[in-house]
């Protein structure tokens, strides 16, 4: 029997670890996913990644019962959806600063919103095998939305960012927020930024998520209230895999 999914699990205060996605290939889906991770996050914002390279990615991610969101660039909202039919979880939305942006990233998720077109037919909804309101529902209950904190504006409006109904995670992008804000990455002024964003989560009872470079950084964010984390990349994992390997090389 399957256990909660990844909405149920972020939204209980569980600590959930995922990776950026970099690379458009199903098979890193998929060994990722045989690993045990708790989620993926597909890069479109910084890596090639399109539709067609999304669905194969999808289809990789439900074979291995991986939770897949997808980040991408554009002021839009109009690519979330057909993301979503594939099959994804969630999205994670970039440069998220104030309240009405929060609102439309919602709207474009959930079908109870009405505006989100709504069909059973893709992926999501077993190619049309799950009855219309019952796929509505499994939708609105599962999609997780997480919008990303990395500008200074968005500091002043958090509690508003965070009061949105549907929002899930409150997620900080530390080096757009370092360079908005004009500090050192790291340094104390953008730890003191985070540490804004983890209050004003946790005063609207959603959850503080951050992205870290190496899993060394995830006991010290959390003990500091972050609950879910990004941490690296695909490439990066592969590129210290590659390291510690020459690393017992012999001269």
């Amino acid at each position: 029997m399957s256990g909660p999914g990844l909405r149920a699990r972020i939204r209980a205060g569980e600590t959930v670890v995922g990776t950026f996605i970099k690379t458009p290939a199903p098979h890193v889906v998929e060994i990722l996913g045989l690993a045990g991770l708790d989620f993926a996050v597909a890069d479109q914002e910084h890596a090639p990644i399109g539709i067609a390279e999304m669905d194969m990615l999808a289809m990789a991610a439900r074979a291995s019962g991986l939770p897949l969101l997808s980040r991408r660039w554009g002021a839009g909202r109009d690519w979330i959806a057909p993301l979503l039919d594939l099959g994804c979880a969630g999205v994670m939305v970039p440069h998220v600063a104030d309240r009405e942006t929060a609102e439309a990233v919602c709207a474009a998720v959930k079908f109870a919103r009405g505006s989100r077109g709504i069909s059973p037919s893709p992926r999501a909804g077993n190619y049309g095998t799950i009855g219309l309101l019952d796929y509505r529902r499994k939708c609105d209950e599962e999609s997780v939305v997480m919008v990303q904190i990395e500008d200074a504006p968005a500091l002043d409006r958090l509690d508003e960012i965070a009061a949105c109904p549907d929002l899930d995670v409150l997620f900080v992008g530390p080096a757009d927020l370092s360079q908005s804000l004009g500090v050192g990455f790291p340094s104390a002024e953008l730890d003191g930024a985070i540490l804004r964003v983890i209050d004003a989560a946790r005063r609207a009872g959603v959850a503080p998520g951050l992205f870290v470079g190496d899993e060394t950084q995830i006991p010290l964010w959390q003990e500091r209230g972050v609950t879910v984390f990004v941490c690296g990349s695909d490439q990066g994992l592969l590129m210290k895999g590659a390291r510690r390997l020459m690393t017992t090389r012999q001269a």
